[in-house]
């Protein structure tokens, strides 16, 4: 969408300057429901890039912590995910959907509640695959979760819709503001 006032901008470039296949085609979305397509592991991965090589999967695979789980499968990469991915747990497909964004490599990412659903376990794996999905991209988290975005360069706080802080973890935790109190009944154990 256009924005009603102002402009946005990427690469100095006016966002409603750029066309819409050229913008989608720069960017990576890891949805908070995972979209997974009837078919095989490999190729829920290779919707990202669908001319890459089985070398290139693997190691996409591998960068989203999703190799190991998937070799522990009775076909591997070509196992079936069933319906939405039903055959697999929800850490499970959170990794497919990184690989398929660490594959198509866009320049623009978007994280929407990555770790919202996830036990321990899976969240720290999926955190462990978020570095290497974010390494070198502008990436934007939506989260809920804070431990999701402690480690990133700059958190926006919104409050019924409006930026009510703004800063690294480390600069919101001693302004002792919403971030902190929300921080704070979080982690408090």
């Amino acid at each position: 969408y256009d924005p009603t006032s102002g402009k946005i901008e990427i690469d100095s470039h006016d966002l409603r300057n750029l066309k819409l296949k050229s913008l989608r085609d720069q960017m990576g979305i890891v949805p908070q429901e995972i979209i997974l397509f009837s078919g095989t592991i490999r190729s829920n991965i290779s919707y990202g890039k669908l001319d890459a090589s089985p070398e290139e999967i693997v190691s996409a695979a591998k960068a989203a912590n999703a190799h190991n789980f998937v070799l522990g499968l009775p076909r591997g990469y070509e196992s079936e995910v069933g319906e939405r991915g039903v055959k697999l747990s929800g850490g499970e497909k959170q990794r497919i959907a990184m690989a398929r964004v660490i594959l198509k490599n866009p320049r623009i990412i978007l994280l929407d509640e990555a770790t919202s659903a996830l036990d321990t376990e899976s969240e720290n794996l999926v955190q462990e695959a978020m570095k290497h999905l974010m390494a070198g991209k502008t990436t934007f988290i939506i989260a809920h979760r804070l431990s999701t975005v402690r480690n990133t360069d700059r958190i926006i706080v919104f409050d019924q819709g409006e930026i009510v802080e703004q800063g690294s973890h480390k600069e919101l935790i001693e302004k002792k503001g919403l971030y902190a109190k929300l921080y704070e009944a979080q982690f408090k154990n």
